[in-house]
């Protein structure tokens, strides 16, 4: 993705808000279309629609204002592509200092979203580097974020042991001409940023698969012995201990 932010998660939850809020109207009898027949009450089975649909459509408005309505939040595009990504009426983060190369990502973790920038604060920090391949079209990703890392334990061992390294496979931005290469796993060429990403991928770790996530140490060898990686599972006991692992071998 191009990331140009012209259909940002604020816009989409709006239109998602009107046409709910319209059809929960619509069924309520308080519009009518022009070859409707004249309604004198309406059924039972329909007002409990009505308010079904009503209940989802209020739900959704806190989302406006940064709320990061879970039961939907594999369908709208993340906070980070928002009009106000660190959170809104005193939720911002805009006071953390960020690390040079640093952004804020998901839940206001802090990460670096270019591997050899992250690479060179964890060596700096000396901590362990967590690479994240991600996508922004990722539904799966979302889920894993908004379920899982926002989990008090998960949360703490994500800002506080760890260097968290976001690669997006499906970034369709142009790398420099003379960073552009041939894959030597797939013989394709490697012209965005996205396919950088993605080959290292599958040359490192054999898939392509997102989310996809590994824990290594300052000189990129795998912490996990018994499970190198993990992908999407939303157990968050599994994906804690996954996490307590790598960094107890990290230390």
């Amino acid at each position: 993705m191009l990331q140009l932010h012209y259909f940002e998660r604020e816009t989409f939850l709006a239109i998602w808000i009107a046409i709910f809020g319209t059809w929960a109207i619509y069924l309520l009898g308080k519009i009518t279309l022009p070859h409707d027949s004249q309604l004198s009450h309406i059924s039972v089975g329909r007002l409990g629609l009505a308010l079904l649909v009503l209940a989802f459509t209020v739900y959704m408005i806190p989302g406006l204002f940064g709320a990061p309505l879970k039961l939907i939040s594999a369908f709208t595009p993340p906070q980070t592509y928002s009009e106000s990504p660190r959170g809104f009426m005193g939720t911002s983060n805009g006071e953390q200092k960020l690390p040079e190369g640093a952004e804020f990502g998901p839940n206001g973790l802090v990460i670096f979203t270019d591997y050899e920038k992250g690479l060179a604060y964890a060596k700096e920090v000396k901590k362990p580097i967590l690479l994240d391949f991600t996508g922004h079209a990722c539904s799966n990703c979302r889920k894993m974020e908004n379920n899982v890392w926002t989990d008090e334990n998960v949360s703490k061992i994500l800002k506080n042991e760890i260097v968290l390294i976001s690669l997006f496979a499906d970034d369709k931005r142009p790398l420099p001409k003379g960073e552009q290469f041939i894959s030597k796993s797939t013989g394709s060429e490697i012209e965005t940023i996205g396919d950088k990403w993605t080959d290292l991928m599958i040359t490192k770790f054999k898939t392509n698969t997102q989310p996809l996530y590994v824990l290594e140490d300052l000189e990129g060898n795998n912490l996990n012995s018994k499970k190198p990686t993990t992908s999407y599972d939303p157990d968050v006991k599994l994906y804690e201990n996954w996490l307590k692992e790598g960094v107890a071998n990290f230390k």
